[in-house]
């Protein structure tokens, strides 16, 4: 019989502490990562951010990206393949939207609004950490 796991509840306790992650990078951000084990073949994470963050234009051409806000507030911004500005979607927890479907082969790109937001992230494809 396998161990039974405990389940991650989604608290304000949780996130809290979750916040604090991004203060410990030069990058301010850190991810929490919500897979089963290093060899699943998805990416299901928690990317919290604080504000100055720099999350470079890039596309993921095999999959689309499913975002939601947890928490803060967030800019996603796509661009053309000049790196032109084509449409931007503010995801605010307080105001809304809370998510975003970004198509697969889409450039985009973010602006953190508010330090210790929080957005769960999935997407297909194994998830390999930037180190």
């Amino acid at each position: 019989m396998s161990e039974q796991k405990s389940p991650i509840i989604f608290t304000d306790e949780f996130l809290n502490g979750l916040q604090e992650l991004p203060k410990q990078s030069p990058r301010l951000r850190a991810n929490f990562d919500l897979r089963n084990s290093p060899e699943d073949n998805s990416q299901r994470i928690l990317n919290i951010m604080d504000k100055g963050t720099v999350v470079p234009i890039h596309c993921h051409p095999d999959t689309s990206e499913s975002v939601v806000i947890l928490r803060g507030a967030i800019d996603w911004i796509f661009y053309d393949e000049n790196n032109k500005e084509i449409a931007g979607y503010k995801l605010s927890r307080e105001n809304g939207p809370y998510g975003l479907q970004i198509p697969a082969g889409q450039l985009h790109g973010i602006e953190v609004q508010e330090s210790g937001s929080i957005v769960f992230e999935a997407k297909d494809g194994k998830y390999i950490p930037n180190r």
